[in-house]
């Protein structure tokens, strides 16, 4: 039982960690507002953002890049330089999900959790950090097109030189820690058939049926099978399909789109190989991003994690992720890159959100973090 003193301690705490949790959900309400889906409103939030550090005295850059801005902060003046990494747009969505509100715990909103939450955060770290004499130096960076690919935003930033010892992208990962991810080989196959009047099918050669088996042949090739301590096996996602004139026709030709997302590991080109023995068509690479495979041994991973649990209280889990994010530009330098950040649910999908007790120890886990150095 706290006697008088430490009753008052704890209360004295308490409503500190509460002030603190308002003020982080009041700036991600304010972001998730800007509805940071188009150029336009990317740019106002990086300006709002810019300002709000201003004037929590964090000296910041904008920097424009093709027409979209991205924000750079740096505190402390020595030692190693850890990187936290946050975009601000977001996906598309219904107008009622940029109103955010906060019920049971939760602040529900269109990129409350992936990730205005965690830019919130981490704005908050570098204003409360700044005045501090602190053993590393913290490169804030605010991205504005990771949903797109990241190439005007953090790959932008690390070609000119903002690079770092260590990274941390604040993605959606509910307080454990990515230190790999799936590379990106996004590619477009063309079928030919023959056409044909939809009344007399036997005729033609139906382009979308000869797409349907040709889909069937990749799925089922070795490559799709293969697993890794990470990873059950890759993603293959026939995303989509363009074929047809007119509903009383055979189609005589047939553009299909697979989303691959192969294991670190993989070599995309013998993958693209595999895949060109059972296409009788062509192909044509759309997109394509190299895996993330950061050392789970490595000394500042290590220190993250030890970090997190003591002040999540509980074990903390290292991961692969299925998706792509930022962490891919940093890694392909050489530099151990991961995705952390604060528990939630629903990102990309309606009813998202992010738990607002989680905000609070993602802030704290990070400053105990950059005080570890």
């Amino acid at each position: 039982m706290f006697n008088c003193v430490n009753k008052r301690k704890y209360y004295n705490i308490r409503k500190g960690v509460e002030v603190m949790k308002e003020s982080i959900v009041s700036l991600t309400r304010k972001l998730i507002e800007f509805r940071t889906v188009e150029k336009d409103r990317i740019n106002a939030a990086a300006d709002y953002c810019a300002e709000w550090l201003a004037a929590h005295g964090v000296q910041t850059r904008v920097l424009d890049n093709e027409g979209l801005k991205s924000v750079v902060s740096i505190i402390g003046k020595k030692g190693p330089t850890v990187i936290l990494n946050g975009h601000l747009d977001v996906v598309p969505a219904g107008p009622d999900q940029f109103i955010p509100y906060v019920a049971e715990g939760r602040l529900y909103g269109r990129g409350s959790f992936d990730m205005l939450g965690s830019v919130a955060v981490m704005m908050h770290v570098m204003a409360e950090l700044v005045q501090e004499e602190l053993p590393c130096r913290v490169m804030l960076a605010l991205v504005p097109d990771e949903e797109k690919g990241g190439q005007k935003g953090t790959k932008y930033l690390v070609e000119h030189g903002l690079l770092g010892d260590v990274v941390i992208c604040g993605e959606t990962t509910n307080l454990d820690i990515a230190v790999q991810a799936k590379g990106v080989l996004q590619v477009e196959i063309e079928i030919e058939g023959v056409s044909a009047h939809g009344s007399r099918p036997w005729l033609g050669d139906n382009a979308i049926l000869k797409a349907v088996e040709t889909y069937k042949k990749i799925a089922e090739l070795p490559v799709f099978s293969v697993s890794t301590p990470y990873f059950e096996h890759p993603s293959l996602n026939l995303a989509r399909i363009q074929a047809g004139q007119a509903i009383n026709q055979v189609p005589d030709r047939c553009i299909m789109d697979l989303d691959i997302r192969y294991l670190p590991g993989q070599d995309p080109s013998i993958l693209l190989n595999e895949i060109k023995q059972v296409v009788n068509g062509s192909i044509r690479v759309l997109s394509e991003g190299e895996p993330v495979q950061t050392n789970p041994e490595h000394p500042l991973i290590l220190r993250l994690q030890q970090a997190a649990e003591k002040v999540a209280g509980r074990s903390i889990e290292l991961f692969g992720q299925h998706g792509a994010a930022d962490t891919r530009f940093y890694a392909a330098r050489g530099i151990p890159a991961v995705e952390f950040g604060p528990c939630g649910a629903n990102h990309h999908g309606k009813n998202e959100y992010v738990e607002t007790e989680s905000l609070v120890a993602f802030k704290e886990i990070l400053t105990e973090y950059i005080y570890m150095f």
